[in-house]
């Protein structure tokens, strides 16, 4: 059971995989969730139904036509490596077909298990960056917490009160981006939940900008200077970043960059991976 925050740390354990590994998952992206038909998926698919689109070996038989299928909103979506989480460590390589039994506490689990590896990704990015280092002791507490949870057993996870534990982080990771963004010169940007859908911000200077939980759904961001601005929560789908500079941008996901648009010139963080869709 993990520890409260007042017991001692525990040693430090290695970090799981934050990114998907679909070749260990029993396809519980593709079973656990529901999508709605849409410009992201081509047809409705309650929750614990699996796709029309899964084979029998866990794999998806159009994975490399799911954008001409319909399917753009599987090439955006992450689970943080939770995925494999669930199938290889909480049900120690029990698969949903093989133990039916499983089924409806696998899936419960899994969106536990994705916020959970979520923020593992958001606190270890934090601990990386050396000008919020008066930030880590915290961050390193929470570190450890969060990690004994993602190793704990089916039912503690389905009674984790996700939201106490993504506060308390969040507490943290917004102390991470005032320290980081007070180190840009001159007055920063806010625009913090702020809807800039569609805006045209091209060749911006948004360094240090605050764009938490921004809606920026299509803005024009092309050729905008985003260095140090805190992208957490921010919604770039279908967002022009062509020749925009994200080096150094704070708390940006792999799914952000997957849901937006780039190309050749657009510079992203070394950590994150440019995605096959940018011209």
């Amino acid at each position: 059971m993990p520890q409260s925050p007042t017991q001692p740390l525990p040693l430090p354990q290695p970090l799981p995989l934050l990114q998907a590994d679909c070749a260990n998952c029993f396809a519980l992206c593709c079973v656990a969730l529901p999508f709605a038909k849409s410009s992201d998926f081509a047809v409705n698919k309650p929750a614990g139904t699996p796709c029309k689109n899964l084979r029998q070996d866990f794999r998806c038989g159009i994975h490399t036509r799911l954008r001409d299928q319909g399917f753009q909103g599987c090439t955006v979506f992450d689970c943080f490596g939770a995925g494999q989480q669930v199938s290889q460590v909480t049900f120690e390589g029990r698969d949903w077909r093989t133990h039916p039994e499983t089924r409806a506490e696998m899936f419960d689990v899994f969106p536990v298990m994705r916020q959970l590896h979520e923020l593992l990704f958001y606190v270890d990015q934090a601990l990386g960056l050396p000008d919020a280092a008066p930030a880590h002791p915290g961050l390193r507490r929470v570190l450890a917490e969060t990690q004994e949870w993602t190793r704990a057993d089916a039912g503690a996870l389905a009674a984790l009160d996700v939201a106490d534990l993504r506060g308390r982080v969040n507490t943290l990771l917004l102390k991470t981006s005032e320290l980081v963004r007070a180190k840009v010169p001159g007055r920063k940007k806010n625009h913090r939940g702020a809807d800039l859908m569609g805006a045209r911000l091209s060749g911006a200077d948004l360094r240090g900008a605050n764009l938490r939980g921004a809606y920026l759904i299509a803005a024009d961001l092309s050729r905008a200077d985003l260095r140090t601005a805190d992208l957490i929560g921010a919604d770039l789908r279908d967002a022009n970043l062509r020749g925009a500079d994200l080096r150094g941008a704070v708390f940006l996901t792999q799914p952000q960059l997957n849901a937006a648009h780039g190309d050749p010139k657009t510079h992203i963080p070394a950590t994150l991976t440019r995605p096959t869709h940018w011209t």
